[in-house]
């Protein structure tokens, strides 16, 4: 049985630099993971797909919840929520409909799963694409590990560019598909936004969470759908502490929901 309960989203308590000194501790290059049979990214200087000259479409301005979800890493994840805006479209990785809902809909949706972040987490995000959710989690919790998964060349060399031009030293970059690392890593948490159903996504992230890791995915309106429909899949994998919050009540003009599960493989 699942539960539907109003998530405080708290500040994060953890101490958090700002962009300053996150840049003292930029890497000498992108962190991208070679341990793949596919060529890693490269530099994403130059990508193809950038234009220059007048915006036709305006980009949302900044909520003042982003300052309280975001705290002393704002400054960082300003910079990047800019040049998602400003390329995003046209690098293929958000849509023409997008930048008027940039911060609502995309960067501070993913902004809000943070607190549930335990502190000093491993966490694997699946399909990470243009950085949501785990690029903007990887921003605001410095003191988290995060592995990006993702399989599109494109996307990997903009997140690689991204990771290099916040400073950002938290984040590996793994390209591929999430079942080529069942047997390379195990985290902590997993997380996943906008990729599967979950009777699809629960089978291909499981096998890469340690006993009693937890399932963190940013679902809509339909997730108890999702739920029911998946619920041999559920038992298959051992789920237990199923339950779905509602996350940004009273912060953002749209809430959020997540589906929240804990592996226990000898339960």
């Amino acid at each position: 049985m699942t539960t539907l309960r109003n998530a405080a989203t708290t500040r994060s308590r953890v101490a958090r630099a700002g962009i300053a000194a996150s840049s003292s501790a930029r890497p000498e290059g992108p962190n991208v993971s070679r341990e793949t049979h596919r060529p890693a990214c490269a530099r994403a200087d130059g990508l193809p797909g950038q234009k220059s000259g007048e915006r036709v479409t305006e980009i949302e301005q900044e909520p003042a919840a982003a300052v309280e979800l975001a705290g002393d890493r704002i400054e960082v994840l300003r910079a990047f929520a800019a040049d998602l805006g400003e390329r995003g479209e046209p690098l293929g990785l958000i849509g023409p409909l997008e930048p008027p809902r940039l911060w609502t809909r995309h960067v501070l949706n993913s902004a809000l799963l943070a607190p549930l972040i335990a502190e000093g987490a491993r966490v694997a995000d699946i399909g990470t694409g243009g950085g949501m959710p785990g690029l903007v989690l990887a921003i605001v919790r410095p003191d988290a590990q995060f592995k990006l998964i993702e399989p599109m060349e494109r996307r990997c060399a903009w997140l690689a560019e991204q990771v290099e031009r916040l400073g950002l030293d938290n984040v590996e970059i793994k390209r591929g598909r999430a079942e080529e690392y069942h047997d390379a890593f195990e985290v902590d948490q997993v997380t996943a936004r906008a990729v599967t159903a979950l009777r699809k996504l629960v089978p291909i992230t499981a096998p890469l969470l340690r006993d009693g890791g937890e399932m963190l995915f940013l679902k809509g309106t339909s997730v108890q759908d999702e739920i029911d429909a998946a619920a041999k899949v559920l038992r298959k994998h051992r789920l237990s502490e199923i339950a779905v919050e509602e996350l940004g009540v009273g912060q953002l003009e749209e809430s959020t929901r997540v589906f929240r599960a804990k592996i226990d493989r000898h339960g």
